[in-house]
């Protein structure tokens, strides 16, 4: 029994010896609760929203302020010309458009009643049907008011005419794919390199490389060629993939999603490194590559939960979630066959992030040494 309870002591300190995988095993839980506590929502909030109104008459603005006074819509502009409309789409300043016909206030109290026209972001296909429903209910809800209180329940009232943008057939896949794409880069760049380099830092491997003549940037940079390579061939598998069996088209360049891409590798690898700089074991480095990538992605990147109805906080948290904007970047091109341009602050930021990481990742090698 002696025996017994020295053995527990010696795991108990081994495993206590190692800080950050503990800090890791004990505030992943915390982490998770408060996520899906204050976090997470199925809701959809606060959809920017907004109104193409060619004439404002009584009942339109009586149903404006219904819509503005809402916490499902947050009304971004206000529009007098359909011109505008594909615009507002494009710049991502908005992803419902309530278009109010001309005549609208004419036939409001018509048999044939006035048309409305909800005209949708579907890249989402969830939040597309989602919006367009609590549209369609603050419509109804406002023609029973208006029925019941003028006693004219035989009129057509308003008849809300739905149009999605960009997924028409409303396929859930034009959503999925590219937060999969985003999702499975990250994970497989970062653990592959932060992986193989602590596998090296463990045999001693790396100690060596790092003493020799050879500069620190280059072995680091050597390092990542081939990761590289392998990721490039997994982001084509993928593409192929849903191209030919998800019937997904690339509505945009090709060349500008590649490069695109390149980037977001080339981030997640310089992540894999900063990652193999903090951890001390193999097993350190995958769970602290879980915890750190595979939570906030699927969390912050819009592939399950819409970041609009979080928290502030964690809507500047999401900031900082390089998945975020890979992924609005491959809506852009992918779904929305939007030109580069559209696209330029994701491939800035996503640049930037990659700078800033790589840096920091190299400045940690060259103060160990």
């Amino acid at each position: 029994m002696k025996q017994f309870f020295a053995f527990v002591r010696k795991e108990f300190r081994h495993v206590l010896r190692d800080k950050r995988t503990m800090l890791i095993l004990l505030g992943m839980p915390v982490a998770q609760i408060v996520l899906f506590g204050f976090a997470i929502s199925t809701e959809i909030r606060n959809i920017d929203t907004a109104l193409l109104v060619p004439d404002m008459g009584e009942n339109v603005r009586k149903l404006s302020e219904k819509f503005d006074a809402s916490d499902y819509f947050s009304i971004v502009t206000v529009i007098s010309d359909e011109a505008d409309i594909d615009g507002l789409f494009q710049r991502g300043e908005a992803d419902l458009v309530i278009a109010f016909s001309p005549d609208f206030e004419e036939n409001m109290y018509t048999s044939e009643g006035s048309s409305i026209r909800l005209i949708a972001d579907a890249t989402n296909t969830n939040a597309a049907s989602a919006m367009t429903m609590y549209a369609s209910n603050i419509i109804g809800d406002y023609v029973s008011g208006i029925a019941a209180s003028s006693g004219m329940y035989g009129v057509s009232g308003v008849q809300p005419n739905i149009r999605m943008l960009y997924n028409p057939q409303m396929r859930s896949a034009y959503t999925f794919v590219p937060g999969v794409m985003g999702l499975i880069i990250i994970l497989i760049c970062a653990m592959m390199t932060s992986v193989s380099i602590v596998r090296e830092k463990e045999t001693g491997t790396m100690e060596l490389l790092l003493v020799s003549p050879t500069k620190p940037i280059v072995v680091i940079m050597a390092k990542m060629v081939p990761y590289f390579v392998v990721s490039m061939v997994n982001y084509l598998t993928i593409l192929a993939l849903s191209v030919w069996l998800l019937h997904i088209p690339i509505s945009g360049s090709f060349w500008a999603l590649t490069l695109l891409s390149v980037i977001y590798i080339v981030l997640s690898l310089a992540l894999g490194q900063l990652i193999s700089t903090i951890a001390k074991t193999q097993v350190s480095a995958m769970l602290m590559s879980g915890f750190m990538l595979l939570v906030p992605v699927l969390f912050f990147s819009e592939l399950l939960f819409p970041v609009d109805s979080m928290p502030l906080v964690f809507r500047w948290f999401s900031d900082l979630i390089p998945a975020r904007w890979y992924v609005i970047g491959v809506k852009k091109i992918m779904i929305e066959g939007l030109p580069m341009f559209y696209a330029a602050r994701e491939f800035i930021i996503l640049s930037v992030m990659a700078a800033v990481i790589l840096g920091v990742s190299l400045m940690r090698y060259k103060n160990r040494m």
